[in-house]
């Protein structure tokens, strides 16, 4: 089950995923104006429509290519271990990146990056 979707069913509420493909540094210092060629994409994944337009419009005004990645059941896409997540891509990378995740490899992947570092 993708982290959001747990946290939609604990809280009993819905709940849009986005901004947890970008690092802290990128998220405070590489947000240019819109159209600018250097903008960064976030993936924003949720089932409300105008929930999740509404988060997409936001993460336009603070200076980042918003990326429809699909409903809540889609979002491990851009969980840690997946090829979207924390690469500081523009918006066409990260929906590379998202279509390139494999169901199931970024568990295995978090795990590995783990018991390196034990």
């Amino acid at each position: 089950m993708p982290h959001s979707v747990w946290v939609s069913t604990q809280l009993n509420r819905p709940v849009i995923e986005a901004f947890n493909n970008i690092l802290a540094y990128s998220l405070g210092e590489l947000s240019p104006p819109e159209g600018s060629p250097s903008r960064l994409g976030i993936a924003v994944a949720g089932d409300n429509v105008s929930s999740k337009q509404l988060v997409m419009d936001v993460v336009n005004e603070v200076g980042f290519d918003p990326v429809d990645a699909g409903s809540l059941y889609e979002s491990w896409r851009q969980e840690p271990g997946t090829p979207a997540h924390c690469c500081d891509y523009d918006a066409e990378t990260t929906r590379k990146g998202l279509a390139a995740a494999v169901k199931g490899e970024a568990p295995k992947k978090v795990e590995r990056f783990i018991d390196l570092y034990r």
